[in-house]
């Protein structure tokens, strides 16, 4: 199995393989970097960094469901100054990817993290989550319309010294033509998808099991939305799409990548197995051979319909 290719490239940057992790369910990397060997691993990405630190929400901000998870963490985080000072030396010593992901409020928000971050070292691709709340713009996310989609993005483009990757939601009429508009403004990767709202209900309280009432929803459960999603995207736009939801093993893998995208990101299988993302990359090695195929690049969009 060594005449095995399993590298891709996305913007110019190359992975060693096409599995990453999810923003959120991998803290910073440090905290897996004693269960799993990460230079295994194509790239991880960061959970969100925003300007200011944030607590986030008070628990219970997760609870388990059929299927996956709810979570409504709020964007906990350090805030991009201490991310800087205490996050980075560590993340720019390891041997894979390090994909940084940008949460932000406004787009002056935003602008502003991106800025900070061309000065750092050890970075290669940033990761930007336009699924938060605009609140300079009757509170609409920037994935809810092409047009928002399109000025952040165009924004960013302008500001950021590293390849951006744009995060695009599901919870939308139409995510081919938000994920056009993210292309046209310049993206040169996409993300997809984000998690799904959702809410679980305490029958023994009539409370909800969350205090914020709804989180994302995130597991196995959507991996069929998710598949579907890549579909129509991969049919609108031209650059590389990194396929997100449910995935478990090397063959949810092969399904995402069948779909139409380049790589995938392991995100609550990392709670179930921490090991789930090594073992899928031998697990893919494995597949491939079955199926008589050197390169994992030829399973890309080859979805027979």
């Amino acid at each position: 199995m060594s005449g095995i290719d399993l590298s891709v490239e996305i913007a110019g940057v190359r992975f060693r393989n096409p599995i990453l992790t999810a923003s959120g369910t991998f803290g910073y990397g440090e905290e897996f970097n004693d269960y799993i060997d990460l230079s295994m691993l194509g790239g991880i990405v960061t959970k969100s960094i925003t300007r200011q630190p944030r607590p986030g929400h008070k628990p219970p901000r997760t609870c388990e469901t059929t299927g996956g998870m709810l979570n409504a963490i709020g964007l906990a985080n350090v805030g991009v100054e201490r991310f800087i000072s205490e996050k980075i030396p560590f993340l720019k010593s390891l041997d894979t990817n390090v994909i940084v992901n940008v949460a932000g409020f406004s787009l002056d928000e935003y602008s502003e993290v991106t800025r900070m971050l061309n000065d750092c070292e050890g970075i290669k691709m940033l990761e930007i989550n336009i699924s938060c709340p605009n609140v300079g713009a009757d509170g609409l996310e920037f994935s809810s319309t092409a047009q928002s989609a399109f000025k952040l993005t165009d924004e960013l483009k302008r500001i950021s010294r590293f390849p951006l990757i744009i995060k695009l939601s599901p919870n939308v009429t139409d995510i081919a033509s938000i994920a056009k508009a993210c292309e046209d403004a310049g993206a040169d990767a996409l993300s997809l998808i984000n998690t799904l709202v959702g809410m679980a209900i305490d029958h023994t309280t009539f409370k909800p099991r969350l205090t914020n009432v709804t989180g994302g929803l995130s597991g196995p459960a959507i991996k069929p939305v998710a598949l579907a999603c890549v579909m129509k995207v991969y049919r609108r736009v031209r650059i590389p799409i990194i396929g997100i939801g449910g995935i478990m093993d090397q063959f949810d893998v092969a399904q995402f990548l069948i779909a139409g995208a380049t790589a995938v990101q392991f995100g609550t299988a990392n709670f179930v197995d921490p090991d789930c993302t090594v073992s899928a990359v031998d697990g893919l090695r494995d597949y491939l051979a079955g199926m008589n195929m050197s390169k994992v690049a030829d399973l890309v969009g080859k979805l027979q319909v």
